[in-house]
């Protein structure tokens, strides 16, 4: 048994309570940035993979060395890291520039409501798992809130943008995970630590030529609080976030994984009300509450699932 797979599973819950609620102020971090300075969306997310890069190959050179290893091929790593980087680079800067496009509460519920939606049409498209009957409500449930946002915003700046560059970054995620599950269905899950960390290599290493035709120094009359929230941004909800996810998905099932990264969009939209005075209307929470809603259903239908395919796996 590894060592990040002995971690108790009350432990591995608070880790990952800790990791939703530290990626819900991501985008806080990005709005105030945004507010203080001219750095773009694309800078930002590439001075992110920098630091998370950089923090990472600290936790790497200090992990204990008795950590169980998956033997991967040279391709399938490559095919994983170049991947990994590449969905990661696309789903973090598409998400900084909806939240500069269309604000932090409905950018980050879009990115994070129509994630999953793209994740089960993905599965169902490229390696034909069943979405079912609820599933499919979940779905139709989703498109339904993302309507709903997009159309009855009212004085809420919900902008059709916004809303597609939110959807860009669900799709990077998407195919991040949809890449790893492909990548796993043989068991070969490989090293996620060393992959996130090697995939922000990737990631910035792609991001640069835009980030600097973008401007990577920002130009700003408040420097200090500009660098102070960069390393947040790369030290919280990047290298601590991930740690802490990766160390806890390893013991909790998926199901309840995606239930407890609820707590992004939620902590997400009660700094954006409570912190940058963002407004919310009745047709902004009803879309929120849709899209909420559909990523539970998502996550029940997957539970139930799991449980069909144990009980016919065994034995009479």
């Amino acid at each position: 048994m590894s060592h990040i797979s002995a971690v108790p599973v009350g432990r591995s819950l608070f880790y990952l309570i800790v990791a939703g609620v530290a990626w819900g102020t991501a985008g806080a971090a990005a709005s105030l940035v945004f507010l203080v300075s001219d750095l773009g969306p694309l800078a930002l997310s590439f001075w992110r993979c920098v630091g998370g890069l950089v923090l990472l190959l600290g936790v790497l050179a200090v992990r204990r060395r008795r950590v169980a290893r998956t033997v991967e091929s040279g391709r399938r790593r490559a095919l994983r890291v170049l991947g990994t980087g590449t969905g990661l680079a696309l789903f973090q800067s598409a998400y900084f520039a909806a939240v500069e496009a269309t604000g932090l509460a409905v950018a980050t519920v879009v990115t994070l409501g129509a994630g999953p939606v793209l994740i089960a049409l993905g599965a169902r498209l490229t390696m034909g798992e069943r979405l079912g009957r609820g599933g499919a409500v979940a779905v139709a449930g989703a498109l339904a809130g993302l309507v709903v946002l997009v159309l009855g915003g009212g004085g809420v700046a919900v902008r059709p943008a916004g809303v597609a560059l939110a959807v860009l970054s669900a799709a990077g995620y998407a195919g991040i995970t949809l890449l790893t599950r492909w990548l796993g269905r043989d068991g070969g899950g490989g090293d996620a630590l060393a992959t996130s960390t090697w995939a922000f290599a990737v990631g910035a290493v792609g991001l640069l030529p835009m980030a600097a035709s973008e401007g990577l120094v920002p130009h700003t009359a408040e420097l200090a609080k500009v660098v102070g929230l960069l390393v947040y941004v790369a030290a919280v909800p990047t290298a601590l976030a991930y740690a802490l996810y990766f160390a806890g998905a390893a013991v909790v099932r998926a199901a309840t994984v995606s239930v407890i990264m609820l707590l992004e969009p939620v902590s997400a939209a009660v700094i954006a009300v409570t912190v940058l005075g963002e407004r919310l209307t009745g047709a902004t929470v009803l879309g929120t509450l849709l899209l909420l809603t559909a990523v539970v259903g998502l996550a029940a239908a997957e539970a139930r699932g799991a449980v069909g395919r144990r009980r016919a796996e065994a034995p009479a």
